[in-house]
């Protein structure tokens, strides 16, 4: 470990046993920046310049307001004022959901580069261009036109079971006008 980096096992059950059952996680969070800043040495134990890692914030709050977990080990890096708290030993869950993440984050960038490329205009892209505008705005025409069919055997199977209201047959003729 670097002289910024540290790992810690936070107890947690002694501080939210202490609080009312529906503020127990909140407490835990509190608790581990509390702990966090005290360790650290942030000064004035400002617990705004704590930082909790998505996937650990989730995981205290997995299980509800309720029951947060009794202990947590944490590894703890300084990021100049600032102090970010994760997961000392990931979860299998965690490592997934982490991956898919930056999974998503490479396609954003990846289409940001492409919107880069296509910016540089040329003539022989432009007609290719309008070509495939040409062919997407049939593809578009076209799967409108399904979306409103759908849309139409929808509303035909709402009517269909529908019940008719009967007017009320009047059985005095003074009643009919």
């Amino acid at each position: 470990m670097q002289g910024n980096e540290r790992e810690y096992v936070i107890p947690l059950r002694s501080s939210w046993m202490k609080s009312a059952r529906y503020k127990r996680s909140r407490k835990a969070i509190m608790t581990i920046k509390e702990f966090v800043a005290r360790h650290m040495r942030i000064p004035d134990r400002d617990l705004s310049k704590v930082k909790l890692d998505v996937h650990l914030n989730n995981d205290i709050w997995f299980r509800g307001c309720k029951k947060p977990p009794a202990k947590v080990k944490v590894r703890v890096k300084r990021d100049g004022e600032f102090v970010r708290v994760e997961f000392a030993e990931i979860p299998e869950y965690v490592k997934f959901a982490k991956a898919k993440e930056e999974r998503r984050h490479k396609k954003a960038d990846k289409k940001k580069e492409v919107k880069t490329e296509e910016i540089k205009p040329t003539e022989e892209k432009s007609t290719e261009r309008k070509e495939e505008d040409k062919k997407n705005l049939e593809e578009k025409e076209k799967s409108m036109e399904k979306m409103h069919e759908k849309v139409a055997e929808q509303q035909a199977k709402a009517q269909k079971h529908l019940t008719k209201v009967k007017e009320p047959i009047a059985h005095r003729k003074a009643l009919k006008k």
